[in-house]
């Protein structure tokens, strides 16, 4: 398989997309320096080297230094408006950029004291005027980054405690001064240098380095040529090799716009080649790129803050991810055979895939890497270094094979790639930590938690549709990370004070809900991104990933009314309930599609369809939905019910077929 087919380059689709400006060759040593020295400095930290204690030998220290070292990037690469994206960096962002390294410098400077004498409460008269100046440059960093609907949001409840006690009584709280406010903002560590920062400096730096070298080292491609070898022959293998290919890349990367970027560019064309639409082949590969950040062992960084905030090893998470994500990616499948079943879609021809013996020969080592980062998180639970040990070994057997072997142009390219993703997501988190700063500060959380819980009425099914609505919501303005970092501190408590929820089940939840923006209009940014490499129309993709992800949209019901779909519990009720929610999802997303495996077609024409699908879909929800519980119903209650449902919708498919093949022959007569 070639690119050449392609209807845009990765390069291109990037370029349409991005709002990072393109630096003059005289700075662009600046974002690899950057790079280099972050990196440096969070091995000395997470090793204990000893080489670098001037600026990680105390904790926030180093906290303090990561913010410092990345936040004047983003003057740099991100331009004050869109429309001067194509022109040379103004003076006002160089001196914006100066200034938030000095001011960045004298907090890491006096890290001590403002530890060992509490300056977060007072402090002198400089370090309040620069507590003020860091509190404007860091939102604006974060509208820059993140966008406007971010700054806002950071913006607005970052002033919060200004007028906590003027505000309508259920939000009501003790007021605070500005010197207070911006003290607390800068030199505590529930603000800006709080949970999510920390979780950014003690996990997420060593996963976004291992993301970047694999996709620069040829891992996206290898990945793409192993599922075609094993899936492009099959009946729609296309696609079924962008759910393949897109898992494990995303799985490692993270990202989703990258994911689409980088197995779209190949997987696309390949579907349009056997007869998908452009809208369609887009919303398999925004649905398989989504669902791949929300696959182990890497998910992204909001699952390391997630840990963070739930004082767990990630590894636990990554665990209780697995039946999720097999779940969401079965759905998917099955639609994706069931529409090419429907619509007789052949797989590609044996000539035009890639051998497999030859694509293993060519890159064997991205599955040992891979296998050794799975073995590092999950058995040996080390996830602060296990990215550090999968790079180093992924960047010496890379330089040892043939194909992929880097030049000094590869490395540079890596390390200003991965200084751009450093410098967006620390100003993000930067901004969304002063909204969290100031629910401490005034300890509105816990208000926000109890006034969810009040208007709900102590309903658990209204507080999850509540909870499902505002981390969709909130994911429409926001990025995924700052929604869910908000949710965590308001929302999270309401469900499991409220709703008796577990606690991991219920920060899923949020984070489920959270990266459905990615697949639903009207933001839709993995569709979007997925319909410009496509050429297809963006609400059209975005509507076809919609329906192509359908089961995501209750996957997380299902796990927070029973959470051994999350690991929790025992082994054989875990084992149990998998099987059931996997046999409600099969005939859940055949339903979408109108197609059931051994049936065969679910209909002819919009009356018969219409009645033999819900038929089939109500089956299928009945199937997966737990009993007992929270639910008001039993186990075997719902299977009857589902069963009730099933037969008579089989036989009705049947039939159908039966009539359809004796009109074909008359009509052939």
């Amino acid at each position: 398989m070639t690119t050449d087919s392609s209807t845009a380059s990765a390069s291109q689709v990037k370029e349409k997309i991005s709002q990072i400006r393109q630096l003059p060759s005289a700075l662009l040593w600046i974002p690899a320096t950057v790079t280099i020295a972050l990196i440096l400095m969070t091995l000395d930290y997470l090793f204990n080297i000893g080489w670098l204690t001037f600026v990680t030998g105390l904790e926030t220290q180093f906290y303090y230094a990561v913010v410092a070292l990345l936040l004047p990037l983003v003057f740099l690469l991100w331009p004050m408006r869109r429309s001067l994206q194509e022109c040379p960096v103004p003076w006002y962002d160089y001196l914006l950029s100066a200034t938030t390294l000095i001011v960045g410098g004298y907090f890491v400077y006096n890290a001590v004291p403002i530890l060992e004498r509490g300056w977060a409460f007072a402090a002198p008269d400089l370090a309040i005027y620069a507590s003020y100046a860091y509190w404007l440059l860091i939102i604006e960093a974060a509208r820059r980054a993140g966008g406007l609907p971010i700054a806002i949001i950071a913006g607005v409840f970052s002033l919060y405690p200004l007028v906590a006690d003027i505000v309508p009584g259920p939000i009501q709280a003790f007021p605070s001064t500005l010197e207070e406010t911006a003290m607390y903002h800068t030199m505590s560590t529930e603000s800006i240098m709080g949970v999510p920062l920390q979780a950014f400096a003690g996990l997420v730096i060593g996963f976004l380095v291992f993301g970047v070298v694999l996709q620069k080292s040829g891992g996206g491609k290898f990945f793409i040529n192993l599922a075609f070898a094993l899936l492009g022959h099959v009946r729609g293998g296309p696609a079924k090799v962008s759910i393949f290919s897109s898992g494990l890349m995303g799985s490692m990367s993270g990202s989703v716009i990258s994911n689409v970027l980088t197995t779209g560019v190949l997987s696309i064309p390949a579907m349009r080649r056997i007869g998908m639409t452009r809208s369609f082949a887009g919303g398999v590969e925004a649905c398989a790129s989504t669902g791949g950040v929300l696959m182990p062992p890497v998910m992204g960084a909001t699952a390391f803050v997630m840990a963070m905030f739930l004082d767990i090893p990630y590894s636990t998470i990554a665990l209780a991810a697995v039946i999720p994500s097999v779940l969401y990616f079965l759905g998917l499948f099955i639609q994706i055979d069931a529409y090419a079943a429907r619509n007789d879609i052949k797989g590609l021809p044996a000539v035009e895939l890639p051998s497999l013996w030859k694509t293993m020969k060519e890159g064997w080592y991205f599955i040992f890497v891979f296998a050794l980062l799975v073995w590092m998180l999950l058995v040996m639970q080390r996830e602060a270094i296990a990215p550090f040990y999968a790079t180093a070994l992924l960047l010496v057997l890379n330089q040892l094979s043939k194909n992929n072997r880097w030049g000094w142009k590869d490395v540079g390219d890596t390390l200003s790639s991965a200084a751009k993703l450093f410098a967006e997501l620390i100003a993000i988190l930067a901004g969304v930590g002063m909204l969290v700063g100031a629910l401490s500060m005034t300890g509105l959380s816990g208000t926000i938690a109890n006034d969810f819980i009040n208007i709900a009425g102590g309903s658990v099914p209204l507080l999850l549709i509540m909870g499902a609505v505002t981390s969709f919501v909130l994911g429409i303005g926001m990025t995924v990370t700052a929604a869910y970092i908000f949710l965590a501190v308001a929302l999270a408590p309401a469900l499991i004070q409220g709703g008796g929820l577990d606690p991991m089940a219920v920060h899923m939840f949020i984070l489920y809900w959270g990266m459905l923006s990615f697949i639903t209009p009207p933001v839709a940014l993995g569709a979007f991104a997925a319909a410009t490499v496509a050429g297809a129309r963006p609400m059209a993709t975005g509507l076809q990933a919609m329906r192509l992800g359908s089961v995501i949209y209750f996957i997380p019901f299902l796990f927070v009314l029973n959470p051994a779909l999350i690991m929790q519990g025992e082994p054989l009720i875990i084992v149990a309930v998998f099987i059931q929610a996997v046999v409600g999802i099969i005939l859940f997303a055949s339903a979408m599609q109108g197609y059931l495996v051994v049936v065969g077609r679910l209909g002819y024409g919009i009356v018969q369809e219409t009645i033999i699908r819900s038929l089939v879909l109500v089956a299928g929800l009945l199937l997966a939905l737990p009993g007992g519980g929270m639910v008001p119903l039993s186990q075997l209650a719902l299977l009857s019910m589902a069963s009730a449902a099933l037969l008579p919708g089989i036989i009705l498919a049947r039939l159908c077929q039966r009539h359809h093949q004796r009109s074909n022959s008359i009509s052939a007569v």
